[in-house]
């Protein structure tokens, strides 16, 4: 059948907003363990609607997620997409869950780890969840994986991405942490926004559509599709220059109140990086002081 797993990283934006207890920052301020334990009681007790995962998560990087799953068709695979979720680890985007708020980003109002060492043992309890999968198992089953993960997530998941170095499928990584024997790590590069558009957040699964398009059909890895990869790499990767435009401070708190509305989980230094993606300049120290001006102490 040529299947093949793909694996993505949730989105922060939901199309419905989560339950109070539903929010890692609700979560109390106990070992890791029992927080842990917490958190799977509250999500199996949850009174709300569960909603399919493919249904749950919106932006810019998600719908380029789903759209993967057309190019993986177009390249001879029968495509299965998975979620790696700091709040529900590893599911099939058909997995019904609860609305929530979770993630490993670091000083995130909803982080659920202060380091990535907390991150990976987080994970491990995640991945005891009757609902969730297991990475080496699936990526065993298919005899190959196409795995797309920030630099955050592939720390938190790093004995899982060990174990599946050792099975000997055929695996791509893009993004990820570190290199890893056994797997083919095809690194974020940001050169390749020129080229490929759309938002830094989404630049991972845009890089792992491209690499479809260049592989040899049925194939995830072939020596001649990562010759094609590196030629292609070599003709339109252009460094990026920061040609930002400068903010009055009003400008700024306009931003920063609309943004909070539309993005009520995102910290301060999320915002200010959202900011320059939109090629606005503003310094970090006066961002943090019109921050706590407009928004309060965080």
């Amino acid at each position: 059948m040529n299947e093949l797993p793909i694996v993505v990283t949730c989105t922060d934006r939901k199309t419905s907003p989560p339950e109070a207890p539903l929010q890692a920052r609700a979560l109390p301020k106990t070992d890791l363990a029992e927080r842990a334990v917490e958190w799977a009681r509250r999500l199996h007790a949850a009174p709300g609607p569960r909603i399919a995962l493919e249904d749950l998560y919106q932006g810019d990087q998600w719908r380029r997620a789903q759209v993967l799953t057309k190019a993986a068709s177009r390249a001879g695979f029968v495509p299965r997409l998975y979620v790696a979720s700091a709040g529900l680890g590893l599911r099939p985007v058909s997995s019904l869950a609860p609305s929530y708020a979770a993630t490993f980003l670091p000083r995130h109002a909803d982080s659920v780890a202060s380091s990535s060492a907390q991150a990976a043992d987080w994970w491990d309890h995640l991945q005891r969840l009757d609902a969730s999968c297991q990475l080496p198992q699936i990526a065993a089953a298919a005899g190959r994986a196409l795995v797309v993960l920030s630099e955050t997530y592939a720390g938190a998941m790093h004995r899982d991405l060990a174990a599946l170095a050792a099975t000997g499928a055929e695996v791509v990584l893009v993004g990820g942490a570190c290199e890893l024997d056994g797997i083919v790590r095809v690194p974020a590069n940001a050169a390749l926004r020129h080229a490929l558009g759309g938002t830094r957040t989404s630049l991972n699964v845009r890089m792992a559509a491209s690499w479809l398009e260049r592989c040899t059909p049925g194939h995830l890895i072939t020596s001649s599709a990562q010759q094609r990869w590196r030629d292609w790499v070599d003709q339109v990767a252009r460094p990026e220059r920061y040609e930002r435009r400068p903010m009055t401070d009003e400008a700024v708190i306009d931003f920063i109140e609309q943004s909070k509305d539309s993005h009520p989980g995102y910290s301060r230094t999320r915002l200010l990086r959202l900011l320059r993606d939109q090629g606005m300049a503003c310094e970090q120290k006066r961002f943090a002081d019109l921050y706590t001006a407009t928004i309060g102490p965080r």
